[in-house]
């Protein structure tokens, strides 16, 4: 039985990016749901639901919808309409290929002040005599009925002969009644002899032996018994299956849910063949018997591992797609091994050194995608500063010259002819032409000491004269 889980609901309303409460709209048709629940309590401004082509033999749970206006329950096991009267905004009601038999059940709907159209096409009271006069005159705001659009002399009519329209549509729900009670009496013997056959084959086949496998040593010709006996199963679960969908069966509930179910067995019986063919793989190993980790790359990224300039610090590039949602990447750092999660597909490294797990930290390119994560290393070497390097003046000349080198320039000398040096003085070719600065009026000159007065001839340097003042 598949239930109507908040983890359904949430993933279909993807459109709503995920959020159930202010949800109008959502589909949750093909689910082989068999009961209505829950969506009253989740989803209170729903406007529109869909639950066509499931198990639903019961409206139910709906009626705290007040802004419920389109309910689609097509190709489900609905027997009558109820339950509606609390969905006080409903317009349109869906029960295409149903199995509503007790038309007079629609007098529910004839309060509701905006409901509009109704569809009952598959359905056994649809064959009624009187049916369409009966559901125009019963709802005097229908304006669809199947399709069809309702006029006015169609109103007027119905409304003239309801009583004996009505007396009629009774009379005929009865005799469907009791065609129904047959029927389900029928598909209870129908369901106990098909669980007696399952319980017999079940004990047959659990005896020890049935498959060949009691045998130690199986030689060739006990092999040859065993798949003779498994092809004789399948053509024999072959011929059941196609006398199963050959045969014609009655047009209920019941049946549909039996074909249903016939439906699953056969899937599973594929699925199982599938199986045996391509054995599923084993579970991928993260860590080895003794406990360490082991290097894992299933998304099949590539990467690389280096240490920063200091020695104290690895550095992970992993290669990442570029248009990959970051929100799909999750990131484990452990003092031992990294670990990173890509798409469900995982990415294991492990570590020579021990990192702190605390202080590393994982950064994203915008431009090429790759993750950066970056591992500081439990031991951290300290290194001196690097010591400045003594420059010898012989060699200063060579050094220039190959700085020159290094950037590109080239540095050409001059020659001169040793006979030039005797007769031309090299050294002092150009003068250059000295300007005399003039300092200003009232300063004293700058860069120059003050020129010292010549002391007379008849000038005695004697220590006992006091100095002038």
């Amino acid at each position: 039985m598949v239930r109507i889980t908040e983890a359904l609901v949430r993933k279909k309303a993807e459109h709503n990016e995920r959020e159930i409460f202010s949800l109008e709209e959502i589909s949750l048709h093909q689910e082989n749901i068999e009961r209505i629940e829950n969506i009253d309590k989740w989803c209170k401004h729903l406007k529109i639901l869909y639950l066509q082509s499931n198990l639903i033999p019961k409206i139910e749970n709906v009626g705290r919808l007040k802004q419920l206006q389109y309910l689609n329950l097509a190709l489900n096991n609905v027997e009558r309409v109820e339950n509606l009267e609390g969905c006080e905004s409903l317009e349109k009601l869906d029960l295409t290929v149903n199995f509503v038999g007790e038309l007079t059940s629609i007098e529910c709907l004839k309060h509701h002040i905006f409901f509009n159209e109704l569809y009952l096409t598959g359905n056994p009271c649809s064959q009624y005599e009187g049916y369409r006069e009966y559901v125009i005159a019963t709802l005097p705001g229908l304006k669809m009925l199947d399709g069809i659009l309702v006029e006015k002399s169609e109103r007027i009519l119905a409304a003239q002969d309801y009583g004996v329209i009505r007396a009629r549509i009774i009379q005929q729900q009865l005799e469907y009644k009791k065609k129904r009670e047959i029927e389900k009496e029928e598909a209870r013997l129908q369901e106990e002899r098909e669980q007696r056959e399952k319980e017999e084959q079940e004990s047959i086949e659990g005896k020890p032996g049935f498959d060949g496998t009691w045998y130690t040593n199986i030689n060739e010709e006990d092999k040859e018994k065993i798949a003779k006996k498994k092809t004789e199963k399948a053509e024999e679960e072959f011929k059941k299956d196609k006398e199963f969908w050959d045969t014609k069966s009655v047009f209920s509930p019941e049946e549909r849910i039996r074909s249903h179910r016939k439906l699953e067995e056969q899937k599973d019986r594929d699925k199982k063949k599938e199986d045996e063919k391509n054995p599923p793989r084993p579970p991928r190993r993260m860590f080895a018997d003794d406990g360490r980790p082991l290097n894992v790359n299933e998304a099949k990224i590539n990467f690389t591992l280096t240490e920063d300039e200091t020695g104290n610090n690895y550095l992970l590039d992993y290669q990442c797609y570029k248009y990959l949602d970051t929100s799909m990447i999750d990131v484990d750092v452990q003092p031992n091994y990294v670990k990173i999660q890509t798409k469900g597909r995982t990415f294991q490294l492990c570590l020579d050194q021990e990192v702190n797990a605390d202080s590393s930290f994982c950064q994203r390119s915008q431009i090429s995608g790759h993750l950066l994560v970056t591992m500081p290393k439990a031991k951290q070497i300290v290194r001196p500063p690097p010591k400045p390097t003594k420059v010898n003046t012989e060699n200063k000349e060579n050094e220039d010259v190959g700085s020159n080198k290094k950037s590109g320039r080239t540095v050409e000398k001059l020659e001169v002819d040793e006979s030039a040096r005797k007769t031309v003085d090299i050294g002092n070719i150009v003068k250059e032409k000295r300007q005399e600065v003039v300092p200003p009026l009232g300063s004293k000159p700058l860069g120059r000491k003050p020129e010292e007065k010549q002391t007379s001839e008849n000038f005695v340097d004697d220590p006992d004269v006091p100095p002038l003042e």
